[in-house]
């Protein structure tokens, strides 16, 4: 970190904050609901080794990523023994490069089809995840399909460690106990596959749903890190709701709650914090006014 950088004020804008003491609040309370085997933090929120660095430290080993760049970075840095790459991809060249990292990171690529399956056995991955369609028809295959996916992968070699399913339609059903049903059918969809598939994984959920899970082996909760407005499902956040993350700005965007003064400096915090994240090479971790660290925001990118 520059020397000449000591303060929030020293900063150019827009700029990335992270409140240390907030982060850790929200590390150590999902990681007592959800502790170490039952959360695979999903590094897509917030793109960025040293913070997972400290979820490492919160005792989590098992990551889920977004893209084959964020499973690269985070082997390269030496951050988590188990990830996976939880969208499908037919790249090659991509799959290859995953299958060329270290065999002591477990490295699992979600397949949905024949020729996802196909891809990733021609590029030599060792493990896959069924991804089946729990409601959000974005990825997945049916609950009826998700055994003869699992037969055809086994009969290329590779390891199926079980089922996965995102809910993602569900994260801001405010209504708790209208949420709880609704993910409670996508998880009877999810345990019907499971029990065709086989393996040892029932993976699901978000930081939206991470308080009405309770047939899953591990939940893939991401912005539980920062709560920003947006990632979380309203009142329900395993610890207090002061958000993690935000934007000192140049700018009177965000809408700030006291007049702004041509010139001045407000506090924004972002509505999602995922793209927030993507839009920064660097966040800085910070103690009120202090500026603690800077992070690169390493995993950004394709």
């Amino acid at each position: 970190m520059s020397r000449s950088i000591r303060s929030v004020g020293d900063l150019a804008t827009p700029a990335l904050i992270i409140e240390r003491a907030a982060l850790e609040a929200n590390l150590a309370a999902m990681a007592a609901v959800w502790p170490s085997g039952r959360l695979r933090p999903h590094v897509k929120a917030h793109k960025c080794t040293s913070l997972a660095a400290r979820q490492v430290a919160h005792g989590h080993h098992t990551f889920t990523c977004a893209t084959p760049r964020e499973v690269l970075g985070m082997a390269v840095a030496g951050v988590g023994t188990d990830l996976l790459l939880a969208n499908e991809t037919l790249d090659a060249t991509r799959l290859g490069a995953l299958a060329g990292i270290d065999p002591a990171i477990n490295v699992t690529v979600a397949v949905d089809s024949p020729e996802t399956i196909d891809a990733a056995a021609m590029a030599g991955v060792r493990s896959v995840l069924i991804d089946v369609n729990v409601g959000l028809p974005r990825a997945g295959c049916s609950a009826a399909e998700a055994g003869l996916l699992a037969d055809r992968a086994r009969s290329q070699r590779l390891e199926v460690r079980g089922v996965m399913g995102y809910e993602g339609h569900l994260m801001m059903v405010i209504d708790r106990d209208e949420r709880r049903a609704r993910v409670a059918a996508g998880v009877d969809l999810l345990l019907a596959a499971h029990a065709a598939v086989g393996g040892d994984i029932i993976s699901a959920g978000g930081t939206g749903t991470w308080d009405v899970h309770d047939r899953i082996t591990e939940l893939q909760a991401g912005s539980y890190v920062t709560f920003a407005p947006g990632g979380a499902s309203s009142g329900d956040e395993p610890s207090g709701d002061d958000p993690a993350v935000s934007e000192p700005s140049g700018t009177s965007a965000g809408w700030p709650n006291e007049p702004v003064r041509l010139g001045g400096r407000v506090r924004v915090v972002p509505a999602h914090v995922d793209p927030t994240m993507a839009m920064h090479e660097v966040a800085w971790l910070v103690d009120g006014d202090d500026v603690l660290e800077r992070w690169p925001i390493d995993l950004r990118g394709w």
